[in-house]
């Protein structure tokens, strides 16, 4: 295990944003560079390497690339474990990781991450950051082609996608650095190791083979796209929403296998993009939630020129003429579809294979996610799991407040019990879908007596002068106590509506407490006092501020 160092490089001579890039890739091919990041309008570049790397070695890259290296300080990022204990060995650098990092560095306790790849985890390098940014993108050249109002006319013109991927590189770079890089360094008792970490049968932790003494454990390795066993499929050319995200070009004709938040993301934003998009689901959109919800979210779609293919078993991948062929049925026989990229976005798995887990006697369920308890303990003492992980929700701030809870637990035996009964969720689709607690169905199967309200979105103001009134707003609720058990929202500005559902199922606020509160007129949030008093009146009925 080496020691790290992070030197803090000041530069003059770039001129723009691709002098940075250009140098970050330069520092890259330096066998002891482990991570780069170039500001041009700084003029500072932050490099982590192992020990050895000197000032000399630094400099020498920079003046290649014929700019002035005008300053270069150092710090150490990491001790070295071999002659260290720990109070907590973290495994995995994501979103938990970190957060359990800081909560048990803000407890005076020692800690190691350990990290085989980039620091960051899925969220900031593949996931949330990467894709929100070119789904939000493809937003504003579909808003620019696509003007509801009269007498305004907009243009939406072509697509440079390798500029595109380019600036997407650069957010994620900056808060990568940002984020994970910087926050780590600012608690000296937080130590990167890099290497791969396993379980030895003896139970010690090893990175890279060297053992690591540590009091408690914390896995967080997250989770990875699964790929399914279809004939053909793993010797064809496809890609998971990684690889689809660092493509040179767009796509011609995108085939997407899936039908959850990532495949209608991202299917419909290379759509916007400009690509034909052809989606498969194997039975609905979004067939784990309320029906109303995959149906609607089909045929806005559909509206925008996605094929949207419901029903549809895929038997068979293979090359057709330079492309994909993709072959299966559905209810009225034989589907074959071609395209030049197929998207493989069929859900995710934990990633616990590797660690030695099987050997040391840990308790997995049936998807390969590691079991815990209510505080996160799992089936060995000393050791936790947070995050993906653990086979719940893969939302980051679930991450972040399980590493939190965690670390807490494993520190300071806080015996704080993990909570997600109201976590909310978003698909940044347009319209977006949210969702909190139960749907209708669920609520009905538990023997509770529901009521339900359903406002389209045409009944609120706000719809109505953006002229744009697609989607609902559909509140369950427990007919005798009137406490909400959960809400479906599909609307532009669901991801914004969803969050006061959220807070009355947390502190007990009634629906009739919520239909009575004063909400500003002509915003999207008026339209949960709407579906509230729609519980017991006819909206229809009402004035457009009707108290």
């Amino acid at each position: 295990m080496k020691t790290e160092r992070r030197w803090i490089l000041g530069i003059e001579g770039m001129t723009c944003d691709g002098c940075a890039r250009g140098l970050d890739k330069a520092l890259a091919k330096v066998e002891s560079v482990l991570e780069a990041s170039t500001s041009y309008p700084e003029g500072r570049s932050v490099v982590l390497a192992t020990a050895e790397l000197n000032r000399s070695a630094l400099a020498a890259v920079v003046e290649k690339k014929g700019y002035a290296l005008v300053s270069a300080e150092s710090d150490d990022v990491v001790a070295d474990a071999k002659d260290a204990t720990y109070d907590l060995a973290i495994i995995g650098s994501g979103s938990a990781g970190v957060a359990a990092a800081i909560r048990a560095a803000e407890s005076n306790a020692r800690v190691a991450i350990i990290e085989a790849g980039v620091l960051g985890g899925t969220c900031v390098n593949v996931g949330c950051v990467p894709s929100k940014t070119l789904i939000r993108a493809a937003e504003a050249r579909h808003r620019a082609g696509h003007v509801p109002f009269a007498g305004i006319e907009t243009h939406a013109s072509g697509v440079d996608f390798a500029a595109l991927v380019a600036q997407k590189d650069e957010l994620v770079a900056e808060l990568r650095q940002a984020k994970y890089v910087d926050v780590l360094a600012a608690y000296p008792s937080v130590s990167v190791l890099r290497g791969r970490a396993r379980f030895a049968p003896s139970g010690d932790l090893l990175v890279d083979d060297v053992p690591v003494r540590a009091k408690k454990i914390l896995i967080a390795t997250g989770s990875s796209p699964t790929v399914p066993e279809i004939e053909g499929l793993a010797d064809s050319r496809y890609v998971t929403s990684t690889e689809l995200m660092e493509l040179p070009r767009r796509p011609e004709h995108l085939l997407v296998l899936g039908a959850g938040y990532v495949a209608l993301e991202l299917g419909q934003a290379f759509a916007r993009l400009g690509s034909h998009v052809t989606i498969l689901a194997r039975s609905r959109l979004l067939s784990s939630d309320d029906p109303d919800v995959g149906d609607a979210l089909a045929e806005h779609l559909r509206a925008e020129g996605v094929d949207v293919k419901l029903g549809v078993s895929v038997e068979r991948v293979e090359h057709s003429d330079g492309g994909l062929a993709v072959r299966g049925r559905d209810a009225e026989g034989a589907v074959e579809v071609r395209g030049d990229e197929l998207l493989v976005a069929t859900g995710r798995r934990p990633n616990t294979a590797g660690l030695g887990l099987d050997e040391l006697g840990l308790e997995l369920g049936p998807k390969g996610q590691l079991l815990v308890d209510e505080y996160l303990r799992t089936s060995l003492p000393g050791i936790y799991a947070a995050g993906d992980v653990t086979g719940d929700p893969s939302f980051v701030y679930v991450a972040a407040y399980a590493g939190n809870l965690a670390a807490d637990n494993a520190v300071n035996e806080a015996a704080r019990t993990y909570d997600v009964r109201t976590v909310p969720a978003v698909t940044f689709t347009d319209p977006a879908i949210a969702s909190v607690g139960i749907t209708e169905a669920e609520a009905r199967a538990q023997g509770i007596d529901a009521m339900v309200s359903k406002l389209p979105m045409s009944y609120v103001p706000r719809a109505l002068a953006a002229r744009d009134t697609r989607g609902f707003i559909k509140l369950v609720a427990d007919r005798s106590t009137k406490l909400f058990l959960g809400a479906r929202i599909v609307a532009p500005e669901a991801g914004e509506l969803i969050q006061p559902i959220v807070m009355a199922m947390k502190f007990g606020i009634r629906t009739d407490q919520m239909a009575g509160l004063l909400f500003p007129y002509l915003t999207a949030v008026e339209g949960l006092k709407l579906a509230c008093q729609t519980f017991d009146k006819d909206v229809a009925k009402l004035s457009c501020c009707a108290a």
